[in-house]
Formats: C-alpha cells, sequence, structure tokens
C-alpha cells in the first residue's frame, strides 16, 4: 500500500520537474551543444559527451527554474504558464529555488570536469539570462536583445567543449544561433501576443503586431540564412561546410524567410505560428546538416 501512495507523487514530482526545468527546451538547448561538440572534436570522448548533456541540461534547467521563481506572479495570470509548479501551488518556491541552486551546481561541476571555460560559459549563460533577460523582459523589448546571447550560447558551447578554445568556429557557431533568436521568439510574441500582454511581457519590438515588428523579422531572417552560409567561404577556420551542404542550408533559410514575408503581407496569427515552427525546424535541420557535412567530407 506505502509503494501505491508513493508512485503517483514520484509521478508528480517528475512531472512538476520536467515543467520547472522546461523539458523540452533544455532538451533542445542540449542537442544544440551535442551539434557543436561533434563539430569541433577531432577525437570523439563519449565521457565528455555524457557530461556536456548532462551538464548542459543542468544549467538550463536551473535557468528556467529560477526564472519561474522570479516571474511566479506573472505566470498565474497567463494561459500558459498558469499551470506550472509554482503558479499552480504544487511546489513550493523554497522547493524551486533548492532546485536551482542544486542543478547550477551540478552543471558548473561537470562543465568545468570537460574544460574551464565551459563551465565559464555556462555560468555566464546562467547569469545573462537570470539577472538581464529575465527583469527586462516587462520592462522593455530589447529583452529579447539581452536573451539572444544566453540563447545562443549552447551551439558554440558543444564547439568550446570539444576544443578548450573559442575563435573564429565558437564565434560563428554563436552568430548563427545569435541571430536566429529574433525571428523565432518575434514570432512566438506575435503568436501569443496577448498572453504576453496579460503578463505584462514586451517581447515584440515596435510593442505591435504591426508592419514594423514583421519587416525586422524579415530582416533578421535574412541575416540568419547569410550567416548559416558563411562557412561555405572558407573563412572561418575549422569550421567547414560543403556547397551542397551550403545550398541545403539556403533552401531551409528560403523556405523560413517565405514565412516571414506572409507574416508581413498578412500580419495574422497563423503566419506567426507557422514562421514560429518553421523557425525551430530550421535550427535543427541545420544543425544536423552541420554535422553530416563534417563527416561525410572525414569519410570521403
Amino acid at each position: 500500500m506505502s509503494t501505491s501512495l508513493a508512485y503517483p507523487n514520484i509521478l508528480l514530482w517528475i512531472k512538476d520537474f520536467k515543467e520547472l526545468t522546461k523539458f523540452r527546451l533544455a532538451v533542445s538547448v542540449v542537442f544544440s551543444s551535442i551539434a557543436g561538440y561533434l563539430l569541433g572534436a577531432d577525437e570523439f570522448s563519449f565521457w565528455n559527451l555524457i557530461l556536456l548533456a548532462i551538464g548542459g541540461y543542468a544549467m538550463v534547467g536551473a535557468s528556467n527554474a529560477f526564472n519561474q521563481i522570479i516571474e511566479k506572479d506573472l505566470d498565474a495570470k497567463m494561459k500558459r504558464t498558469k499551470n506550472r509548479p509554482i503558479p499552480s501551488g504544487t511546489m513550493s518556491v523554497n522547493t524551486a529555488f533548492a532546485i536551482a541552486t542544486i542543478l547550477t551546481i551540478i552543471g558548473l561541476l561537470l562543465l568545468f570536469v570537460i574544460n574551464p571555460i565551459t563551465a565559464m560559459f555556462g555560468a555566464i549563460s546562467i547569469f545573462l539570462y537570470v539577472s538581464i533577460y529575465t527583469p527586462l523582459k516587462t520592462m522593455t523589448p530589447l529583452s529579447v536583445f539581452a536573451g539572444a546571447f544566453p540563447g545562443a550560447i549552447p551551439f558554440m558551447l558543444g564547439w568550446v567543449a570539444a576544443t578548450g578554445s573559442f575563435g573564429i568556429e565558437a564565434g560563428t557557431l554563436f552568430m548563427i544561433q545569435f541571430f536566429w533568436q529574433f525571428p523565432h521568439f518575434w514570432s512566438l510574441g506575435w503568436w501569443l501576443y496577448d498572453d504576453y500582454k496579460e503578463g505584462g511581457f514586451f517581447m515584440l519590438p515596435t510593442g505591435k503586431r504591426d508592419k514594423g515588428t514583421a519587416m525586422q523579422i524579415i530582416l533578421y531572417t535574412v541575416w540568419t540564412l547569410l550567416v548559416s552560409v558563411v562557412p561555405v567561404l572558407g573563412v572561418t577556420g575549422d569550421l567547414k561546410l560543403s556547397v551542397v551542404s551550403a545550398v541545403l542550408i539556403f533552401a531551409l533559410g528560403l523556405v523560413m524567410l517565405f514565412y516571414a514575408i506572409k507574416l508581413f503581407k498578412n500580419r495574422e496569427i497563423k503566419q506567426a505560428r507557422q514562421l514560429m515552427l518553421a523557425s525551430v525546424s530550421y535550427i535543427t535541420l541545420i544543425q544536423i546538416i552541420y554535422v553530416l557535412d563534417k563527416y561525410i567530407r572525414l569519410w570521403l
């Protein structure tokens, strides 16, 4: 009987933990880090890959947990967040803080075992996300710009974990994910505009669903596309890209641009949602293409 009583509690705790750490987002970040690691590694270390995956999840989970502690009252006002563990009352602030603190320590230690510079960037990511991005969300649309810095670290972090250094290669991976975040988060902000408004968040650059915002989405989509294919020119050190892969990535970018232009023309929620989904597909697929391109070139 004690087992039957405890089992649902364990399931509830796991559910709350996944919500607190934003499981799907954290996994996508870990995916980016692993892609960056595979791109930078000359010799594959399964041990370091495990450390990066667990440490990366811990760092992202900690950032999200601290964020939800800070925004608990605002989360309670929005439909999409009111059922999160803290505003719904299934988890106390103290418990969430303890989890966030433990995850921070675990994450930093595991990343430090890989190399100190990886741990440093992990720490910078948490600081920027929690101390800069989170409070700015209720103050200014520039919060998206501030949040783009910690958000762009994962792809680059994998390269740093593999090489122990930050150079033009890691910088290029950083810039790809940096520019990508603007059309991604602005399309999300457009789609969920009313809900964000209830929470007092300023996500769109003009503050409105207007042509000004849509035009900026197009511009940053173009920048994302261009930066993503720069390695084909042979100017990014050891980070290289074949012509075939560059064409594939360019084509994926055109799909994303197509939806951005549709949003500019129609300015409807449907187009914003399509663009957001296209942006998620884009960043995932180009990371896969980058990795496959490297190893196919090595095998050939």
